[in-house]
């Protein structure tokens, strides 16, 4: 059987269809979302469609209709960039939060009376130690029905060694609902000490709300005497079944927190300076992160978009080609951007990022300039031609996945420019008029952490990079 040969204009119109078929399918998402993590999920696949589109026409546009691909490229562009702003606020609102903690110190480690794992009914108390009722009332407290489990209530005193032996002892009022249960109390004489298992076994120690209760006041008691229980309310059953459902709600938020600050250890508390810095940080990206989603609904509802979603929709059914593309050769064009890529990764400091904290990205740290880094700039650059570069080998070798190689360094491109970015928002909160001394110095300490992230990635991108290519022996 003959092998079957794939015309290279097919191979790209194929390709194209496929990214206006997700394209189409995002936006359809986008609009039927019925919650916030859906619609963020459907407008990273519109960004993610519209960004392969883009590059496809800039790479292959030799071979298709130049008026139609010189349109629809910047806008698709200009799609994928309205849209990525709110995404971008938030990664960095939580970029910075997490290092003003993590600046803050270490974790500060979990008391041992914490740590202890609760007991179970199966494993035995130790020697000396009161068992614990199985149904969580204090130690040393016995349940009465009906009554919250809040604070103990004074005991009865024992009788006067002058008493008369006919003193009666009040016992605990009876469960609530019990068929012919009456209060009654029980005559102890007195003929000598009990062992201490039965004046164990007999003393009861009601559990009772405190005078300084709410409901103390309205509270009925029967008696005058000390530790006479008078009969539960009804509601009070119903008031401490709500405080457990409420203690038990605000458990999960603390213990989801607990595992997400790490076993054994809670986060560091930060000082006034990180604090107010922390909080101005918040507020400023909140705001942009509000207007980057309105930003973002008023595109998705222009003309313009429309317009645009229009030619995505033509182009899912019929991709406009020139006359040049029948029989053209698609590898050349995709080696031209891989030598774009080549030459700008060459423009770059490697022998200088190469060397482990060398402080190349602390320069010019303290410029009254407040337009980003210049040096940032080419490494941006390079960013985007390796992902152009990854898009034209998606076209050529569609099952072949990514090269780990291309990977690696375009995740460390993507951090240098978090990084970058965190940095220029946090000498931007710096900036702001009439702040504290010690919240611009955390700020100072924040911005001056990201850079040497930004350093970081540099790194991690050199080393990166001059690994080889995947297949290569």
């Amino acid at each position: 059987m003959a092998q079957q040969h794939h015309d290279p204009a097919d191979v790209l119109a194929r390709h194209l269809r496929e990214r206006a078929t997700e394209f189409l399918r995002a936006l359809r998402l986008h609009r039927g979302a019925a919650t916030p993590e859906e619609s963020a999920e459907a407008a990273r696949a519109l960004r993610r469609a519209a960004r392969r589109i883009s590059a496809g026409l800039y790479t292959y546009q030799p071979l298709l209709d130049p008026a139609w691909s010189q349109t629809l490229g910047p806008e698709l562009a200009w799609v994928s960039g309205t849209l990525s702003q709110e995404d971008a606020c938030t990664t960095r609102l939580t970029r910075l939060l997490e290092a003003l903690h993590r600046l803050s110190g270490p974790a500060t480690p979990t008391p041992p009376a914490a740590r202890r794992p609760p007991m179970s009914d199966e494993t035995p108390a130790p020697s000396g130690s009161p068992t614990p009722p199985p149904d969580g009332t204090p130690r040393g407290a016995s349940r009465v029905a009906g009554v919250p489990a809040t604070r103990h209530a004074p005991v009865a005193p024992a009788p006067a060694a002058d008493a008369p032996s006919d003193v009666l002892r009040p016992a605990a009022a009876p469960a609530p609902g019990a068929a012919g249960a009456q209060a009654s109390v029980r005559a102890v004489r007195a003929t000598g000490a009990r062992p201490a298992v039965a004046r164990r076994a007999a003393t009861v120690t009601a559990t009772v709300p405190a005078p300084d209760d709410r409901h103390a006041a309205d509270r009925p008691r029967t008696g005058g005497e000390p530790g006479t229980v008078g009969r539960p309310r009804p509601d009070d059953a119903r008031t401490a079944a709500g405080e457990a459902r409420t203690a038990a709600h605000d458990a999960r938020p603390r213990a989801a927190g607990a595992q997400r600050d790490g076993a054994g250890g809670r986060r560091a508390p930060l000082t006034v300076g990180a604090a107010k810095a922390g909080a101005l940080l918040e507020r400023q990206l909140t705001l942009a992160r509000t207007r980057a989603h309105s930003s973002a609904l008023q595109a998705l509802g222009s003309a313009r978009f429309h317009a645009v979603a229009d030619q995505v929709a033509v182009l899912a059914s019929e991709v406009p080609l020139a006359a040049a593309a029948e029989g053209a050769d698609l590898r050349p064009l995709a080696d031209a951007a891989r030598e774009r890529l080549a030459d700008a990764v060459a423009a770059l400091p490697l022998l200088t990022a190469g060397s482990p904290y060398n402080a190349e990205a602390l320069v010019h740290g303290l410029s009254p300039d407040p337009a980003p880094h210049p040096q940032d700039a080419p490494w941006h650059q390079v960013r985007l031609l390796l992902r152009l570069h990854r898009y034209a080998q998606e076209v050529l070798h569609p099952d072949a996945g990514d090269d780990p190689r291309l990977r690696a360094a375009g995740e460390a491109l993507d951090r240098h420019r978090d990084a970058a970015e965190a940095a220029a928002a946090a000498a931007h909160a710096a900036r702001t008029p009439r702040i504290a001394p010690a919240t611009a110095y955390a700020l100072g300490v924040l911005h001056a952490d990201q850079r040497h992230e930004v350093e970081a990635a540099r790194y991690a991108f050199q080393r990166a990079w001059q690994k080889p290519p995947a297949g290569t022996p």
